[in-house]
């Protein structure tokens, strides 16, 4: 085989999480178009490998076999049958990487196979997790099936940043994410895809949405896994300029940097970047119950992130008498007069005596 017929192998990234976690918003970005046509629901494919080039879509089955697909039928496509859908883009990210949208990995619906056997095709993962329920339960455990090499290369992006209006909201979530992801990524990012997509050239939207410090991290993973290296090794930044305003000149840009020299090794958990987020005020109706349960945690001093109590911190509960000291009577658990004197035993006589008369007298009826 001649140099000419050998093609360089570009780095795969998957884009994994679960339904309603942005993913297709976060492909849309990426590519600066639509990945699918506005009518296909992407719930319903297999995993959709996207590269540079102008070849006609089409499908590869279980047994490596190409079959020619229609962009307004990608529907019909069999998921059983099939490996993954590939699709052609001119988009300058796909000459730096391959990208492969994987379906939400929650879909009662879809066999966890029609992904799982594509988890050995990608060398990273950009993972999703919407803020307002941050990190379930659910993704941690599917997470435990990423190879490790994979999971050294893969950023968590906690998207939907702007639903959390809360300044110690974020700081929350930030922070209870961190603790529980410690040494499963390479780096974490909070964004606002909504208001990156919005953002125009040299709009600081375009930064405060955190998008900027994604595409940094993106750029330095991509070089990482094209050196066979560690994505979790302290690169990811771009070349910027020394200027602001040039900085974003080309927001979507995707710049690597030079390869960097060797460096000692870290902690896990490379990046944790934190971003003042302009809120979404159109949807904060949707939120209110995630709201609520941002509401119902607090942080104790160890950071840990613990339930609120429910009974104010000031208030002691009244123990109980022991069976040994008995308990008291009905005439002693009666309130009695400051200091004990001999009319406030007469008043409580007459009182006992009021209380006694209508019973008193319902008898004699």
């Amino acid at each position: 085989m001649t140099g000419q017929d050998t093609e360089v192998r570009k780095p795969r990234i998957a884009i994994m999480g679960e339904f309603s976690a942005g993913k297709s918003t976060l492909s849309n970005l990426l590519l600066g178009q639509r990945a699918l046509p506005e009518k296909v629901t992407a719930t319903r494919l297999p995993p959709v490998w996207m590269a540079a080039g102008s070849d006609a879509p089409h499908r590869v089955d279980v047994e490596g076999e190409e079959h020619p697909v229609a962009l307004d039928h990608l529907e019909d496509v069999p998921l059983d049958e099939t490996l993954y859908i590939r699709l052609n883009f001119e988009a300058e990210i796909l000459d730096h990487c391959d990208l492969v949208d994987f379906p939400g990995i929650s879909d009662p619906n879809m066999s966890s196979d029609i992904w799982e056997r594509m988890l050995g095709e990608v060398d990273g993962v950009l993972w999703c997790t919407h803020a307002t329920q941050a990190w379930r339960q659910s993704e941690a455990a599917v997470w435990e099936m990423i190879p490790d090499h994979i999971r050294r290369n893969s950023l968590l992006l906690i998207t939907r940043f702007d639903k959390l209006i809360n300044d110690n909201d974020r700081k929350r979530v930030l922070a209870r994410v961190a603790k529980e992801t410690t040494g499963l990524f390479a780096g974490l990012h909070p964004v606002s895809l909504t208001q990156a997509l919005a953002a125009e050239e040299g709009d600081e939207l375009w930064e405060t949405s955190g998008a900027h410090a994604l595409y940094a991290a993106l750029a330095g993973m991509i070089e990482r896994v094209s050196e066979g290296g560690d994505a979790s090794a302290p690169v990811m930044k771009p070349n910027p300029p020394a200027d602001a305003e040039a900085r974003r000149a080309r927001p979507r840009a995707l710049e690597l940097a030079e390869p960097p020299a060797p460096k000692a090794p870290v902690a896990p958990m490379a990046e944790i970047h934190t971003l003042p987020v302009e809120p979404d005020e159109a949807n904060d109706e949707d939120d209110s119950a995630g709201d609520e349960r941002h509401d119902a945690v607090a942080t104790d001093n160890a950071g840990r992130i613990v339930p609120r109590r429910v009974r104010p911190s000031g208030f002691a509960r009244t123990p109980r008498p022991s069976a040994a000291e008995g308990r008291p009577s009905g005439a002693d658990r009666l309130p009695s007069r400051r200091g004990g004197s001999a009319a406030g035993a007469s008043e409580l006589d007459h009182l006992r005596a009021e209380f006694r008369r209508p019973e008193e007298g319902a008898v004699s009826n």
